[in-house]
């Protein structure tokens, strides 16, 4: 943690558990006032690449919308998506927050790609070598 927020990579989980790599931040409530962000099935560099871009876009008071696809956050107005996660039944995704927020509520969104064809994990098409990288823990 550098910038008053950091992100805590993940590795990928043993064959038994099955659980893609993923990055999730640390700070941003404190920071910006929105939940931290998760984004599985990326390398750490490019997920705190595209994390970085996220915080500086709420930093300059830019705002994300919850449960709908959207687009001008990614270059050539590739669509993405955030979705709201239970914490309750997740937790075990975020020991890291845990122990930051300890008894105090805390929110966590799933930052969603797109596949090459544009698809998301929820599309019929979404080709099922991309189901391991990239779970759906959040509502769509």
């Amino acid at each position: 943690e550098t910038h008053g927020w950091g992100i805590e990579p993940v590795p990928p989980s043993n064959q038994a558990e099955l659980r893609a790599g993923y990055s999730y931040t640390f700070g941003l409530e404190a920071l910006v006032g929105h939940a931290e962000i998760v984004i599985f099935g990326l390398a750490p560099v490019a997920a705190r690449g595209l994390l970085d871009l996220i915080v500086n876009h709420l930093r300059m008071g830019g705002q994300l919308p919850v449960a709908q696809v959207f687009n001008g956050l990614l270059d050539n107005e590739q669509a993405c998506a955030l979705l709201e996660i239970d914490t309750q039944s997740e937790s075990s995704y975020f020991p890291t927050l845990g122990k930051i927020y300890g008894e105090q509520p805390w929110r966590v969104y799933q930052f969603v790609w797109p596949d090459r064809s544009g698809a998301f994990p929820w599309d019929s098409n979404w080709p099922e070598e991309l189901r391991y990288a990239q779970p759906l823990i959040g509502t769509w």
